[in-house]
């Protein structure tokens, strides 16, 4: 903390302004990017599922008739999966991996 108060000290006693000896450490230019686009891979459902596995892929005809495409499944919910006669344990497993895929988290 001291050392965080000497520095603004320094600051102030060179008549320049804090915030102008912070803004080139926020430019673009120097800053590293982390962020990936989630949506990289062209996934489609069976595979999906197999990839998270532990027996919900056997739900992959099921989604596959009645969703019909990946990214309606990235937006569906808890409600709709349980009106499909998804098991509650498998239906944790789903929602879990697709938001760990939105998120980039996690990748098949």
């Amino acid at each position: 903390m001291a050392l965080i108060i000497h520095c603004w000290r320094r600051l102030a006693a060179s008549g320049r302004r804090p915030a102008a000896a912070i803004t080139p450490l926020l430019s673009p230019s120097t800053s590293r990017f982390y962020y990936t686009p989630p949506y990289l891979l062209k996934v489609g459902i069976p595979d999906f599922l197999n990839s998270v596995g532990n027996g919900v892929e056997a739900h992959a005809a099921k989604l596959e008739t009645e969703i019909g495409d990946f990214n309606k499944l990235l937006v569906t919910r808890t409600l709709r999966l349980k009106k499909l006669g998804i098991p509650c344990k498998h239906r944790k497993l789903i929602l879990k991996y697709i938001h760990k895929y939105r998120m980039g988290l996690w990748k098949p």
